[in-house]
C-alpha cells in the first residue's frame, strides 16, 4: 500500500499485511515517480519492523517530509523479520557505489535515490539510523555537527546517540579489560562481555583471560617454584645452608640428597587462591571504571546487533537478549588446539595444568613451543619424571642457537626431548594410565598427557558472518590498525593474523585503540622490536630479528654478531653449574652497513625477562653496538655482558670468559 503524505497509523492494524509482504509506505509525495523538482530527495528508509532504529530512521525522515515536502520525500520498506529485510537488501546494496553500503547488515538501511526497489545503481547510501540522526542534527543546527558523546576516530561511523553502547568488548582477557576501561575513561558506554566455556575436561576460570588464569601467572610461580627448588636442594648447601644443627660440628654442609620436598597440592592451592584475588580485582576495577560487565557468551546478529547468553541459577539456564552498540571489539584470545590423534580427547592441556587437583606423575608433553617447553621444564624441576615429543624443531620462530643451547641445558637437567615423532594414538589402561604410541612404532606409559601443539583463535562461536566480517582459515583477522573488513568492528590480541600472541601488546593495542577511537589521538600499535621472554629452565629474552632472520633480510655479509657464553656468579661455587660448558650465552646481532644498528638481541641466563626489557627499550629507539659499548655495566650482573661482547662471530676468534 501507498500512503498519503503525513501518514499516521495504528500498526497493529496494519498486521495481516506486513505478515504477508513489505510494507511500503510513500511519504512527502503521493507516489514514487522521478521528482520534477531537481532539489527533492527521496530518502528510502529499509528495516526490520520491530527493530527501535528502524522506527526511529523513519520518523526522523518522515518529520523531515512533513517539514521541507519540497526537498524530502520518505519511501519506507518495512519487513516483519530482520531476515526478510536482510533478504531486500542483499541484491540491492552491492549495486551502490559506496563500499559501506555493500558490508551493510544491520536494521535500517538508508539511501538517497529514485528507485532504491527497482534501480538501486541510481541511489546514493546514507547509513543507518545514527547517520540518519546525524543528518538531521546537521541540517538544523545550520552545518555544524551534533555535539558528541565522545570524540571518534574516522572509521566512516557518526557518533551514536541510539545504541546500548558506544563500545561491547568480547572477551575479558587482558587487551580487552584494557582497552574496555581506557574507553570508558574517555567517555564511552562500555560493556564486557565474558564467559569461560570449560575445557574438554571441564576445568573452569574467572574473569580475566588466559593470561591470568590458565597462562602467564601460574605459569611463571610454578616456574618459580621449580627455581627455588633447585636453589634450596643445589646451590644452598654450597653457600653453607643445610639442615638446623648439620653443621654444628664443622662439618660441610654439602647434602647428597634433597633438604625439602615439594607438595604439588600446596602449590596449586597458593597459585589458584591468588589467581582467584585477581579475577575479584578485575571485576572491582570494572565496576569502578564504569564498565558493565555481562558474564555472557557474545555472538553477532548483525555489526550493531549482539546475542548475549548468560547462564544464571543452580540449574545454569541460558537466557538471551540482545544489546546493540556502535562498534564492536573482539578480544577473545585463543584456546589450545586439541590433539588430532585417536585418543587425544584423554589429554589435558594448559588450560588444566595449574589447577589440577592431584600431582601429574610420570608426564608426556607433546609439542615445541614455549608453552611445551616451559611446562615441561618446570615439571622436571619439581621432580615428575617428563618426556617431550618433538616434531620438527624446538621454539619455531626464535633463534636456532639460543633454541638448541635451551634444549640441551633441559636435556641434562633431566629432560627426556624425543625428537622427530609425534603420537599415533593415547590409549588409556585399565589401571588409568595412559598409553602413547609415538610416529615411529614405539611407545611408553605415563600418568598425565598434556598436549600443546599450538593455539587456535576463539572465535568460531562468534556468527561472524551476521556482521560481514572475514576471518582466515585459523579463524583470525586480517586488521589495519586493528580494525576488520567490518569498518565498526574492531580485533586485538591472539585473534590478530601475523602479529606476536604476547600480553602487552594486546593491553597496549587495546589502549591505543581505545585513545583512537574515544580520545584524539592519532598513534598506533608499533608490533615491531617487542621483547619477550621464555620462561624454560634456562630462561630466554629476546628483542628483534633472530640471526637467521637478520641474515635472510641482510645477507650474510651485511650482518655482524657478537656473542659470548658466560655463567652467572651465583651459580660460580655449584660444580654441577660450573663445569655445565657455560650454558648461559648472550649475542647481538647488527646490521653493518647501518652504522652497525642493534637488529637483535638474544639472552640465556637467569632473569631474562628482567635483562633484556630494558634493552628492548633501546633497540626500540635504534640503538646501535657503539652505544652499548659506550654503556658501563653494573657489576657483577649477568646484564652487563652485552657491555662486553667484543668478538664477533665472523673473526673466528675463540670467547675469553675469564675474570671477574
Amino acid at each position: 500500500p501507498t500512503c498519503s503524505p503525513g501518514f499516521h497509523s495504528d500498526p497493529a492494524s496494519l498486521g495481516t499485511v506486513r505478515a504477508t509482504m513489505a510494507f511500503r509506505v510513500t511519504m512527502g509525495m503521493a507516489d514514487v515517480a522521478p521528482p520534477i523538482n531537481p532539489d527533492l530527495k527521496i530518502v528510502h528508509v529499509a528495516g526490520d519492523s520491530k527493530c527501535p532504529f528502524f522506527r526511529k530512521a523513519r520518523d526522523v525522515v518522515n518529520a523531515l517530509s512533513i517539514l521541507f515536502p519540497a526537498k524530502y520525500k520518505l519511501i519506507v520498506h518495512e519487513f516483519p523479520t530482520r531476515d526478510e529485510f536482510r533478504a531486500f537488501i542483499a541484491d540491492r546494496k552491492v549495486q551502490l557505489a559506496d563500499a559501506r553500503a555493500h558490508r551493510h547488515t544491520s536494521s535500517p538501511f538508508v539511501c538517497f535515490g529514485a528507485d532504491f526497489e527497482n534501480d538501486p545503481a541510481t541511489c546514493t547510501y546514507l547509513g543507518g539510523g545514527d547517520d540518519v540522526v546525524a543528518f538531521a542534527q546537521k541540517l538544523f543546527s545550520g552545518g555544524a555537527d551534533a555535539a558528541p558523546l565522545a570524540t571518534m576516530a574516522g572509521d566512516g561511523f557518526a557518533t551514536p546517540n541510539e545504541y546500548d553502547y558506544d563500545l561491547v568488548v568480547i572477551g575479558g582477557g587482558s587487551g580487552g579489560l584494557a582497552a574496555s576501561k581506557e574507553a570508558a575513561k574517555l567517555g564511552a558506554r562500555v560493556a564486557v562481555l565474558d564467559y569461560v566455556k570449560p575445557s574438554t575436561q571441564g576445568t573452569r576460570w574467572g574473569l580475566g583471560g588466559t593470561c591470568v588464569n590458565v597462562g602467564c601467572i601460574p605459569k611463571k610461580l610454578m616456574h618459580q617454584a621449580s627455581i627455588l627448588g633447585e636453589l634450596i636442594n643445589h646451590d644452598a648447601p654450597h653457600f653453607g645452608w643445610g639442615p638446623a644443627g648439620a653443621a654444628a660440628d664443622g662439618s660441610s654442609t654439602v647434602a647428597s640428597a634433597p633438604l625439602v620436598q615439594h607438595s604439588w597440592d600446596v602449590m596449586v592451592g597458593e597459585v589458584q587462591r591468588y589467581i582467584k584475588s585477581l579475577n575479584f580485582k578485575y571485576r572491582v576495577a570494572l565496576r569502578d571504571a564504569n564498565v558493565k560487565y555481562i558474564n555472557g557468551l557474545g555472538e553477532l546478529l548483525s555489526d550493531h546487533e549482539i546475542k548475549v547468553t548468560e547462564f544464571k541459577g543452580k540449574d545454569k539456564t541460558p537466557k538471551e537478549k540482545t544489546i546493540t552498540t556502535a562498534r564492536v571489539l573482539i578480544a577473545t584470545g585463543g584456546r589450545p588446539t586439541p590433539l588430532a590423534c585417536p585418543g587425544g580427547e584423554h589429554a589435558i592441556t594448559s588450560d588444566d595444568l595449574f589447577s589440577l587437583p592431584n600431582a601429574p606423575g610420570k608426564t608426556c608433553v607433546i609439542g615445541a613451543g614455549y608453552v611445551s617447553l616451559e611446562c615441561g621444564g618446570f615439571l622436571t624441576a619439581l621432580g615428575f619424571d617428563t618426556t617431550i615429543l618433538v616434531r620438527s624443531i624446538l621454539l619455531r620462530g626464535f633463534d636456532r642457537e639460543c633454541c638448541d643451547k635451551i634444549g640441551a641445558y633441559m636435556q641434562k637437567q633431566g629432560t627426556k626431548i624425543v625428537m622427530g615423532v609425534t603420537p599415533s594414538s593415547i590409549e588409556k589402561m585399565p589401571d588409568g594410565k595412559l598409553r602413547v604410541t609415538y610416529s615411529d612404532g614405539n611407545s611408553d606409559v605415563f600418568d598425565t598427557v598434556l598436549a600443546a601443539v599450538g593455539r587456535t583463535a576463539d572465535t568460531a562461536g562468534l556468527n561472524l558472518a551476521a556482521a560481514g566480517v572475514v576471518a582466515s582459515k585459523n579463524g583470525k583477522f586480517e586488521t589495519e590498525f586493528e580494525q576488520t573488513n567490518v569498518p565498526n568492528v574492531y580485533a586485538i590480541g591472539d585473534v590478530l593474523l601475523g602479529k606476536p600472541e604476547l600480553t602487552p601488546i594486546a593491553i597496549q593495542a587495546g589502549i591505543l585503540l581505545a585513545r583512537r577511537l574515544f580520545g584524539s589521538s592519532s598513534e598506533a600499535m608499533d608490533y615491531k622490536n617487542v621483547a619477550t621472554a621464555v620462561f624454560t629452565p634456562l630462561e630466554y629474552g629476546a628483542v628483534g630479528l633472530s640471526e637467521e632472520e637478520a641474515i635472510a633480510k641482510y645477507g650474510e655479509a651485511g650482518v655482524e654478531v657478537y656473542h659470548a657464553p658466560f655463567v652467572p656468579l651465583e651459580w660460580s661455587l655449584t660444580p654441577e653449574r660450573e663445569t655445565d660448558a657455560f650454558p648461559c650465552f648472550c649475542k647481538i646481532i647488527c646490521n653493518k652497513g647501518e652504522s652497525e644498528k642493534v637488529l637483535g638481541m638474544h639472552y640465556l641466563g637467569p632473569n631474562a625477562g628482567e635483562v633484556i626489557q630494558g634493552y628492548g627499550a633501546a633497540v626500540k629507539r635504534g640503538v646501535t653496538y657503539q652505544d652499548i659499548m659506550d654503556t658501563v655495566g653494573i657489576h657483577p650482573t649477568t646484564a652487563e655482558v652485552f657491555t662486553t661482547l667484543t668478538v664477533t662471530k665472523s673473526s673466528g676468534q675463540a670467547v675469553d670468559v675469564a675474570g671477574c
